[in-house]
This record gives structure tokens, sequence and C-alpha cells, in this order.
């Protein structure tokens, strides 16, 4: 077989998961990584001489990267608003894509994604893990099996503890950079809702405000890439967020979001996002015609289907999900969906996630940011063109 030769865009944070791609053993090896920053080249070689023994190329240049080394496949997990750019010259290469969520930032940036692989009829995948995490896998299987009859709602609740130390001390926290945390965040939320309710939104309306970080003290604007990584980065001694600091010089984007969507096959769904709450997680409840699902964290699923008129403390049914037999980031989900894009460039394919679904949840997540914009104008979501929306990504025909 084919040794499989990857690279990576993107080197540290979210580069982290083409590790889970390097098993030489199984023909398949990270060649190569790119990188804008030097002391990100140092980690990345740090740790694969760490983890495996080996060290891979490194450039500075990513399409320096990808010319020269010319690899199978790459992973691109840069910034938000590197992805429209690097996606479509790795596209335009016919290198094969991986693309951590959101696709894009804007609309018209995730079509011309599409655009590129579509006219070179090369792969393209994207990272939307939650669809291979247990939880939700269940929740998809009990939905399309009639556990609670004609879906007709969905709710989500996600409550980001950590919202300031992630969003809110970097390049996230500004507008031209991420355009809404409707996208960075909430893309996996809409994607979650619109996989459920086998339906994607066609109008959306929302309310928001920056209601909290906008007012806390901030970096100087010579310190844009600030280091110390105990201040940037997870930490639960950080609450309340009143009284943090060290913030990103400038904060635009909303600290509290909620959209109301109106799903083409009629499900009615809201999405509400808090990003100073103490605790952090996603609470989903699907409501049908013959009951009600909830996920309750990531281990527990309850589901009601006969009624009380009070407070229904115990559910009919109790679904414990089982753990990953080897703990990973997003409680397992990374290494499946990697192995799955691993599978498909072999011509195995068993991948959940899809462009156009990629699409879609952003598209929506646009549109509810500038529903916020217009002081809670309903605005229409704009649907993909038939050769686009029918067309097979991963498969390329």
């Amino acid at each position: 077989m084919k040794e499989l030769r990857l690279a990576v865009i993107g080197c540290t944070g979210r580069g982290r998961i083409a590790d889970f791609a390097h098993r030489p053993e199984e023909g398949v090896r990270v060649v190569a990584g790119a990188d804008k920053y030097p002391d990100a080249i140092d980690r990345f070689k740090a740790r694969y001489k760490e983890k495996f023994d080996y060290e891979p190329n490194c450039y500075l240049d990513y399409r320096e990267m990808i010319e020269t080394e010319k690899p199978d496949g790459v992973f691109i997990t840069s910034p938000d608003f590197l992805h429209e750019e690097q996606a479509c010259f790795c596209l335009e290469h016919k290198v094969a894509v991986y693309l951590e969520k959101p696709i894009a930032i804007s609309i018209e940036g995730a079509d011309r994604i599409l655009e590129a692989a579509y006219r070179n009829r090369t792969p393209l995948m994207l990272g939307h893990n939650m669809r291979y995490m247990n939880h939700i896998m269940k929740m998809k299987e009990l939905v399309d099996a009639g556990a609670v009859g004609e879906v007709k709602a969905i709710w989500c609740r996600h409550f980001v503890s950590y919202g300031g130390d992630a969003y809110f001390r970097d390049w996230h926290a500004m507008e031209k950079y991420c355009n809404s945390l409707l996208l960075q965040k909430g893309a996996h939320d809409i994607d979650v809702i619109h996989w459920l309710a086998n339906g994607y939104t066609d109008r959306v309306q929302g309310m928001g405000n920056l209601t909290v970080y906008d007012k806390l003290p901030r970096r100087s604007e010579d310190n844009l890439r600030f280091v110390g990584r105990k201040t940037a980065a997870w930490d639960t001694d950080h609450y309340p967020a009143t009284k943090q600091k060290d913030f990103y010089p400038w904060i635009e984007v909303n600290d509290l979001n909620m959209i109301n969507m109106r799903l083409d096959n009629g499900v009615l769904a809201c999405y509400l996002q808090c990003h100073y709450t103490p605790d952090g997680w996603r609470n989903y409840t699907v409501i049908g015609t013959e009951g009600r699902l909830e996920n309750f964290g990531n281990w527990r699923l309850h589901l009601w289907n006969h009624r009380t008129d009070a407070y229904a403390e115990v559910p009919d049914v109790v679904y414990n999900i089982p753990q990953p037999k080897v703990m990973t980031t997003h409680s397992g989900a990374d290494p499946k969906i990697v192995q799955s894009f691993v599978d498909a460039l072999r011509g195995k394919f068993d991948v959940h996630s899809s462009p156009q679904a990629a699409r879609n949840s952003v598209a929506t997540g646009c549109q509810g940011a500038d529903s916020i914009r217009k002081n809670g104008e309903p605005l229409d979501v704009p649907p993909l063109p038939d050769y686009l929306a029918n067309y097979d990504f991963i498969r390329c025909k």
C-alpha cells in the first residue's frame, strides 16, 4: 500500500490533531508542517521528536511546503480568517484538504472553497468533530429511529465557562478575524442542530450583546501575541470574569448571543451562547410529536415519552454513553474524525461531516450575526446552487 504523505498548516493548537494521523507502521506519515511563527515550528519539531522520535520538514510559508512536498493531504488548522485563502490554494494544487471548522468567516468565503474543490475535483473534508462524539451519535441514532416521533423543535444552550480565556485574549475578539462567535463556537452547535433535524436553516433572527469583556483591563497594543499561557489558556481559577485582566486590546465580538432558526423542513430551533458561565457544557433538547430527548453532559441522555403534568425528574429511559477507551481531546472524537479522513484518502468512506453542512452552519451564523447587528431583523439564509448542494466532496463526483 502506498504510503500517505500528509502535511499540516498551523502546527500548534488544533494542529496537534494531525498527530493522530502519524502512524508510519500503518503507512501514514506527517511529512511536513508550516507555521508563520518560528517558535511554533520549534514546538512542533520538539513534539514529534518526543512522541515519535521523528522530525518532519518545516516551513514558514505554507505555499512553499505544498509546492515542495506535494503531499497527498493537508490538515488546515490555522486561524479562521486564513481558511479561505489556504484551502483554496491547496485545492488548486489538487491536495486533499481536511479543514478545521468554521469553513470560513463569510458565506462568500465558504462558497469559494466549495467551488475550488468542485472545480479541481479534489477531496474536501470539514472538521466538525462533534458528529463523531458518542453522545451526539447516539442522539442522532435515536432521533432517526423515531424515539421522539416527528422532530418539531431543537434547543441548544451553550455554557462557555472558558470564553474569556479562549476568545477574548487574542484575534477571536475582533470581527474582521472571526466575524462572530456564532461561527468559531456556534458553527459546531448549528451543525449538530441541522444534523439532528435533517434540515438546514432558511431564515434566522438574532439578538446579542457585548456585556462583560469590553469593560475589563486589556493588554497594550504592542503585546498582541501574549505568551503567558497561564493567562491566555484555560484556568478554572479565572472566575468570575469581572475579576480578570490582560484581555485583547480590541474587543468587538459579542459575549452573549441568541438566535432563532427556521429550518427548510419546518423544524424550529434556537441556539443560546454565553461566554462567562461558571460551568462549561452544551445542552441539547430535541422535542418531537412523541417525546423529548436531552443530553446531560457527554455521558448521559434522558428520554421522556409519557405525559406527566409536573416536573418529570425521572425520565422514561436513561442512556449511559460509553466513554472512549482512550480519552483524548473532544471526548475522543478527534482520533475518529482523523481516521475517517485517512480512510477516505484510501477509498474507504465513513465520513459523517460534509462541506455543504459546514457551509450552511456558517451561513446561518453569518446571517444570525448580521441580524443581531440589524437590531434583530430576520434574514434569509441563501441556499447553495444545486450543483454544489448535490456534489460528493469526498468521492469527488
